[in-house]
Order: structure tokens, then sequence, then C-alpha cells
């Protein structure tokens, strides 16, 4: 079990790196599509898809001119770094969750404040890992388990922080679901495959609905995806509780974020963290709700 959580805290560790540079990797990727396509570039700003100051998560040595970041910027370069100062990140304050806490939640450089982000998202890594573990023991149906959590962790701090559940995650994890239970590991191929076509048309179908009869956008299309690649995991008979917890946990967290000011009423609320809710909930604990119902 100990070393279960110690893989989840460094998986949860690689997972702060997804969401803050997936993002901006793939509004550099938009850009240099709209220069090729246009021959410039939409100005700065136009694609949200930056991060709080207070992030350390990037070097801003060696930048290219365009964004301010370095002209080899992925997934595993440049080193993290203080974006306040520049500090590069030494190994002992990469620690998951022992380095902030030791540094007080600060850069020890400059003293700038780092996101509370950072030890939450690394928790939940060695959180999901261990649930795996108790859940389905020493096999490959726990790994399996355990990624599809660590992905639903990435996705959700994406969609909170920049309202955005990216293909190259959503779309990939489709595929997976399905190739998972070729062996039949969470449900049978036909159930996945159901769940999938399923997922996908229940989001599509509330999309169009509330556009023709309120003329706006109800969600993104990336909520569909995500939805359908739960039906590829779970099987099309998990949908509806997933449906159904990630619509009153939604419709809970929302009210009390607007009645005590935090956010207006017809600001937009993502959807995707409480999908991945629902689908975490399901996936330890089954379909418990439709006992309730049946």
């Amino acid at each position: 079990m100990g070393f279960a959580i110690a893989i989840g805290l460094v998986v949860g560790s690689f997972l702060n790196v997804v969401v803050h540079r997936l993002p901006i990797m793939l509004e550099r990727a938009w850009r240099a599509d709209a220069a090729e396509a246009f021959g410039h570039a939409p100005a700065s700003g136009e694609l949200d898809a930056g991060e709080p100051a207070n992030d350390l998560t990037h070097n801003q040595t060696n930048s290219s001119p365009d964004d301010g970041l370095p002209a080899r910027y992925n997934l595993w370069l440049p080193r993290s770094a203080c974006p306040h100062c520049g500090h590069v990140l030494r190994a002992w304050e990469n620690i998951p969750v022992v380095s902030w806490l030791a540094l007080r939640g600060r850069c020890s450089q400059c003293g700038t404040r780092v996101s509370v982000r950072y030890p939450v998202i690394e928790l939940a890594g060695a959180a999901c890992a261990a649930a795996a573990l108790l859940a389905f023991g020493p096999t490959g149906k726990a790994l399996a388990a355990f990624a599809l959590c660590a992905t639903l962790i990435a996705t959700s701090a994406i969609d909170l922080e920049h309202q955005l559940l990216p293909d190259t995650i959503t779309l990939p994890l489709i595929w997976a679901g399905l190739v998972v239970n070729l062996a039949g590991t969470f449900t049978d191929l036909h159930a996945a495959v159901m769940g999938a076509v399923a997922g996908y048309l229940a989001l599509w179908c509330v999309y169009w609905l509330f556009r023709l009869l309120r003329g706006v956008e109800g969600m993104g299309h990336g909520d569909f995806k995500l939805l359908a690649a739960l039906g590829a995991w779970l099987g099309w008979a998990a949908l509806p509780q997933i449906v159904v917890i990630a619509a009153v946990t939604g419709a809970v967290v929302g009210l009390a974020a607007t009645l005590s000011g935090r956010m207006r009423f017809e600001e937009p609320l993502p959807f995707g963290p409480y999908l991945a809710a629902g689908a975490v909930v399901t996936l330890f604990a089954g379909t418990p709700l439709y006992a309730v119902f049946v």
C-alpha cells in the first residue's frame, strides 16, 4: 500500500505539469496553425490558456519572443522554475506534498505564493492509487483503474481552470476504454461500444435542446467526448448514475457559489469535474443509486 501511495504522489506531481503545460502547448499549436492559414497569429489573450502567476511550472529563461516561454516547451522541458523570479527548482523542492509543506507554500527564492492546487492533485493521485489497490488488488485491473482516475484528475483540473477538455486527452481516453474492455476488464466490449455511443449522444442532445430553447450553448463539446470515454470504460449501464451524480453535484456547487457571491448566475460552470466525480464513484462503488429506485 505504501508503494502504491508513493506512486500515486509521483504521478500526481506529473499531472500538475500536464495541467499547466498542456493548455499552453495547445495554444501554441493553435497560434501556429492560425499563422500558417491566415499569415498572422491571433493577438495575445484571444485564447485564454494561461496560468496564474503564482504557479511554479516553467522556466522563463531562453524565452521565445512571442509568448515569453522557451522555444522548446513540452511536458518534459524546460525544468520547473518559479515564473516570478526564474529560480529553477532543486530536487528537494520537487518532492510531492512534502516540499510544498516544507516551503510553506512559497518559492524558496522570492517568497511568491505557490498554488494549493499542487499538493491537492498529488494527494488525489495518492488516494486514487490506494483506492484502486484496495478495490481490485495488485492486478492489471487496478492499474487500469488508476490510469483512468489519473486522467480524470488532469482533465478536471484543466476544465476548472480553463473551461477546456482537450481532445488530446478525451479522444485517446475513448479508445483506451474500448481496448481495456476487449478482455472485459470493467464491462463487456458490446456494453463499452454502446456506452461510448450513448455517452456522446446523450449530452449532444442536451446541447442542441438547450441551444434551440435558449439560443446559447449549454455545454462544451468536450463534455460529449468525456462522457463517451466514461461509457467506453464503464459501459452504457453506468451512464445514468454518472450523469445524475454530476448534475446534482454541479447544481449544488453552482447554487452555493452563486448565493455566496463567488460566481454570477449566468456564469458557465465546468461540467467535466462533476462527470469525473460520478465516474470515480461508479468505478469504485458500482451503481448504488440504482438500488434506491429499483
